[in-house]
């Protein structure tokens, strides 16, 4: 297609265009998590078979869209979005807490949100992988952005005198990568433990990242 067509405007059913629009967006990102995240995958999925799985038309689908790989792109900023909103809804009942409760809070509220569902762990983790440079870019920048809220984290502990002084970038991406691998290795069946296994194995990781062996908290909570 050279370009989209132009949606039609004006009320119709009592709704606007914009929010025919944005239902019409709903519908193919819905359709989208079930065929990218189950069966057939976004490698196997045409634009005919996501029309289908939404009740919708192509005309409709080049609307919103001008390839899969954009939905794709659109499913797996999503995805992450959720994540990450459940993170900062945990942040009151975290503050007040020590360093050990705070991170265990933090992640679980992470680990629930992206398990809730098996189908957001195969469009982050695996779907995204290798799609095209600008997905690949836009990967990168997305783990970029949690690197980011866990150094946030890690410089706050530092200042409250929780966590060792130290550049923690890189061992905040090492951190990303084992949640990755664990976390969908889990939602695959092959780590024989419960949800609360993992969370608690990758925040003992995280928490010996901020106390490495030889150091002591010094300043108050």
């Amino acid at each position: 297609m050279a370009g989209r067509l132009k949606a039609p405007t004006g009320r119709y059913g009592g709704r606007s265009a914009e929010e025919r629009k944005a239902e019409r967006r709903r519908r193919f990102l819905d359709a989208a998590l079930q065929l990218f995240g189950d069966t057939p995958g976004y490698r196997a999925t045409t634009v005919a078979a996501l029309s289908h799985a939404a009740g919708l038309s192509t005309r409709q689908f080049y609307e919103e869209f001008h390839t899969l790989e954009d939905v794709l792109a659109a499913l797996h900023l999503e995805v992450n979005g959720w994540a990450e909103e459940a993170v900062r809804d945990a942040f009151p009942e975290a503050k007040p807490l020590s360093l050990v409760e705070r991170v265990t809070v933090l992640f679980r509220a992470y680990a629930r949100d992206v398990t809730s569902d098996p189908r957001r762990i195969r469009v982050a983790f695996v779907e995204i992988i290798g799609v095209s440079p600008r997905l690949e870019d836009q990967r990168l920048a997305r783990r970029a952005r949690w690197v980011e809220l866990i150094c946030g984290e890690a410089d706050a502990a530092v200042a409250r005198g929780d966590a060792a002084p130290r550049d923690y970038r890189l061992a905040a991406t090492a951190f990303i990568g084992s949640v990755n691998g664990l976390l969908h290795d889990w939602s695959a069946g092959r780590v024989d433990a419960t949800l609360d296994d993992v969370v608690e194995e990758l925040v003992r990781s995280l928490v010996g990242m901020l106390r490495p062996e030889g150091w002591t908290p010094g300043g108050a909570r």
